[in-house]
């Protein structure tokens, strides 16, 4: 009998990653959850949530040790955990985009450099780095965040040709607006009159986050990481989203640069 799959997630306290591990779960895997504090979940028991902190490599190593001793191995790492930041590129500080480099980058990285250990080992495993349909476009006020997921969905293709001799794969799964919670832990940029960049910013700020409170449900991403685990050989990149977000990527492909660039900042009112 074919072990069941063992599948760590980041982030899986809510929103996307907890929506992943409850589906996956149903459908027969051992699913291992991570939150910076699971005690803050007391009520959680659809799977174990492990604490594990990104941007903190001993919560990485004790997570995934425990992963190791528990159940021997893991077939499925989800890079879900990542923050949100908007601001105008000029005011947004330093700090907090390193912050967000920090996780939405690097903490990917360190989740990957502990687990291939252990997929090499096995000469199996699939990685899939959830990313974001703005890493396909800089966009107005979220360039950072833009940055952040289109360094992530970059470094899946090196990741794919370095580890491809190991026999596992990986891939990024890059979302558009979904029914979440990010807009709650985001970080943004005081949306001031007094800013160059009044009232544009401000307008738009209230628009990211009524376009995340009626996105749709998260079930449509879990259904598709299922689908990219049972596919023998995945694509580089999957989307899922709205159709028109999906047709936002077309025509980036087809249309002039500043064509597509006339339509962005139309639709943000530059």
């Amino acid at each position: 009998m074919k072990p069941l799959p063992i599948v760590l997630i980041t982030g899986a306290s809510s929103g996307i990653g907890k929506s992943i591990g409850t589906y996956l779960t149903q459908k027969g895997c051992k699913v291992y959850g991570t939150a910076r504090d699971p005690k803050k979940y007391p009520d959680f028991k659809t799977f174990e949530l492990l604490p594990l902190e990104v941007t903190n490599e001993q919560t990485i190593t004790d997570a995934v040790a425990h992963i190791i001793k528990i159940s021997g191995r893991i077939d499925v790492l989800i890079n879900n955990a990542g923050v949100g930041i908007t601001g105008p590129l000029e005011e947004t500080p330093l700090s907090a985009i390193d912050h967000c480099m920090d996780v939405n980058f690097k903490g990917p990285m360190r989740l990957i450099r502990e687990v291939i250990p252990h997929m090499r080992s096995q000469q199996s495993g699939l990685i899939i780095n959830v990313t974001s349909i703005a890493a396909y476009m800089g966009l107005p006020f979220r360039g950072i965040y833009s940055a952040s997921k289109s360094a992530l969905s970059m470094i899946t293709e090196t990741y794919r040709m370095e580890f491809k001799k190991f026999g596992i794969e990986c891939c990024s799964l890059a979302p558009g607006d979904f029914a979440t919670n990010i807009a709650q832990g985001r970080f943004h940029v005081p949306a001031s009159s007094t800013s160059e960049y009044f009232p544009e910013y401000s307008q738009n700020l209230e628009q990211m986050n009524a376009h995340v409170s009626g996105g749709e449900d998260p079930i449509h991403l879990a259904k598709k990481v299922y689908r990219i685990m049972n596919t023998k050989h995945p694509r580089v990149h999957y989307v899922v989203g709205s159709p028109l977000q999906r047709f936002s990527l077309v025509l980036k492909k087809v249309l002039p640069s500043k064509w597509y660039e006339r339509m962005l900042s139309n639709h943000y009112n530059l």
